[in-house]
């Protein structure tokens, strides 16, 4: 059953799939643009706090 489902959607998105195909490049930029926004953010906070730690004990 999710053989032919899966042949089905295969089949039937050929025509399709240049612009499915840059929708989904589109999806996975913008997924990777948070992701990295996300990460420089809490490594930003915990290395400001880092240095702060370390300008007090100096």
């Amino acid at each position: 059953m999710l053989e032919k489902f899966i042949t089905l959607m295969l089949v039937g998105r050929k025509d399709e799939e240049k612009g499915a195909t840059a929708v989904e490049y589109g999806l996975m930029v913008a997924l990777i643009a948070i992701v990295i926004i996300g990460a420089v953010t809490l490594l930003g906070n915990n290395l400001s706090a880092l240095f702060a730690d370390i300008a007090g004990d100096i």
